[in-house]
This record gives structure tokens, sequence and C-alpha cells, in this order.
């Protein structure tokens, strides 16, 4: 069915156009005058002018011409017709046949473009996802790396935490031994003191003796005392360092988990980026045959054009080489006298 983007009259006036600068009508020079249509629209009124063109030829000739002429130019007219209608027609059932198969062929390119759009829509979507798991991977590994070098940072400062605890126990222990030194020296010292005291006073009094043995007493119990504060100053310093240690081999077991995540998380993203590459490697080649397929339809519209515009030139100078034939007989016929025929002849 013709579409109504352009009306019969608007073909007809462009066949006019034509006609009058001495060209024959085809569908491409209809739509070249035109500027606009489809071809089909335009082959569909050009058909409904050539039927009544032809028709209009049915009408009968005028008054006055002698019936042998009137006989031959009709049986010349109805061979020319006949000739005409059946090389018309074989035309016609071959361009209609062509037609058909380049409607199909159009049809099945237009199912594959939009197999192809849909795929590629398909494709894109995915892509679409595939960079969203990109993005949230690419998110979840900062985050990841983030967390590593604030738990390295942790490290560090518990690094440093036991360092400090290290070198304060080091120097409780050195003040200790200092001290224990220190203590064991006074001991000593008071305890040659002591000696030579007693060994001075021993020979004064047994009262003297005893009060040494008070005085070695209460010495030897401060000793103990000092010694007791000292081991229990020792054992609290050595617990906070089992305590920082714990903390520290903790620490790293976090460490060592985030750098796995973060090691999986690298991995998942560079899967994930060979995936995208291969789908970008499909989606070229779909563009790629989709283009093709686009090529290969313009060739074969281009081919039926011009075979289109062949037959219609051979349509043409068939009917040309039939009228010439035609006024060559009527030339060749007796001399016109007052009953002669008009030089016009046939309408």
């Amino acid at each position: 069915m013709a579409r109504t983007g352009v009306r019969y009259e608007d073909v007809q006036r462009a066949i006019d156009t034509l006609m009058a600068k001495g060209e024959a009508p085809s569908v491409h020079k209809i739509r070249e005058t035109l500027g606009t249509g489809s071809f089909t629209t335009i082959s569909e009124h050009l058909r409904e002018w050539r039927r009544l063109r032809e028709e209009n030829r049915d009408v009968p000739p005028p008054q006055g011409m002698p019936a042998e002429l009137q006989e031959l130019a009709e049986a010349l007219w109805t061979q020319a017709q006949e000739a005409a209608n059946q090389a018309l027609a074989h035309y016609r059932q071959e361009a209609d046949s062509r037609v058909g198969d380049a409607r199909q062929q159009a049809a099945e390119a237009d199912r594959r473009a939009e197999d192809a759009e849909q795929r590629e829509t398909a494709l894109s979507a995915h892509l679409t996802q595939i960079d969203q798991r990109l993005e949230q991977r690419t998110s979840e590994l900062a985050q990841l790396r983030a967390e590593h070098e604030a738990l390295l940072a942790q490290e560090t400062r518990s690094r440093e935490r036991c360092d400090e605890l290290t070198r304060r126990l080091e120097a409780a222990e050195e003040d200790a031994k200092r001290r224990e030194e220190a203590h064991r020296q006074a001991l000593e010292e008071q305890a040659e003191t002591h000696r030579e005291r007693l060994t001075q006073e021993e020979e004064r009094n047994e009262s003297a003796e005893a009060r040494l043995m008070g005085l070695l007493d209460q010495e030897r119990q401060e000793r103990q005392a000092a010694e007791k504060a000292h081991a229990g100053r020792e054992q609290r310093l050595t617990r906070r360092l089992e305590t920082t240690q714990e903390q520290q081999n903790a620490l790293q077991t976090d460490l060592a988990t985030a750098r796995q995540a973060l090691h999986e998380a690298e991995q998942a993203r560079d899967s994930a980026e060979q995936r995208a590459a291969a789908l970008r490697d499909q989606h070229e080649q779909l563009n790629a045959r989709f283009e093709e397929q686009e090529r290969r339809m313009a060739e074969q519209t281009e081919q039926w054009r011009e075979r289109e515009r062949h037959f219609e030139e051979r349509l043409w100078a068939s009917l040309e080489a039939l009228r010439e034939e035609w006024r060559t007989e009527t030339a060749a016929s007796p001399t016109k006298g007052d009953d002669a025929p008009d030089e016009r002849g046939p309408a």
C-alpha cells in the first residue's frame, strides 16, 4: 500500500517535468526531482501513471482516416501494445520478484540489526554492571588499603610502645640491679661494721652480742623485704611485657588477614578487567559485522536501482522503436489528398 508521504499528483508533476526535459521518467529520477519519498511509493504511482496513459492510448483515432490505414494502425498498435505488455509484464514480474527478495533481505537485515542492537544493549548493561562491580571492588580495595595503613600505623605505635616498655623494663632492671648492688654493698659495709663492732664488743659483754644479733636480724628482714618488693615489681613488668607481646601478635594476625583480603580483591579486580576487555572485543566485532551488513544491503539496493533504470530505459527504447516503425509505415502510405489522415496520427 502506498504511503501518504508522496501523492500521485506530486509524482505526475515530476513526470511532466522530466518529459518536458526530454528524459524518460524513472523511479530514481522522480525521487531526485521530488527530493523525498520512498522508492516503493514512487514506483506504485509511476505504474498507475503508465496504466492510465495506456488506457488513454486506447482512445479511437479521429474520423476521416481511411479504413485500411486505420486497420493497419490498429493492428500495429495492438501488436506493439501486446509486445509492450508482455515485456512489461515480464519485467514487472522480474522486478516484483527482485523487489520481494530485496524486501525479504531488508527485513532479514532489520531483524539482524535488531538482534545486534539487543545484544549490544545486553552487553552494555552487562558492562555497566561490571563497571559498577569494579567501582565497588575499587572502593572496597581503597577501604582495605586505608584499614591496612591504619593497622600499619597501629602496629608502628604498638612497636614504639613495646620498645618504650622494653626500654623502661631494661631501665627498671638496671635500676634494680644498681639498688641491689648498692644495698648489697651497704649490707656488706654494715655487716663489716657490725663485725668490727662485734669484735670490739665481743670482749665487753654478752649483752652487746645479743644486741648485735638483733641488728643482724633486722638487716636480714629489711633485705628480704627489699628482695620481695623487687620480685613483685619484676613480675608486674613481666606480665605487662607479655600483654604487649600478645597485642603485637594479634595486630600481626590482623595485618596478615588484611593483606590476604587485599590480594583477593586485586585478583578479583584483574579478573573483572579481563572480562570487561573480552566483552569490549565482542562489542567491536558485532559493530563490524553490523556495518558490513549495512554496506552489503546498500550495495544490493544500488544494484536494484540500476537494474530498474536499465529496465525503464529498455522499455522506453522499445516504445520509441515502435513509434518510429509506425511513423515509417505511415510515411510510406499513398500521398495524402483532400481525404488524407491527420498528420498528427493516432492520439
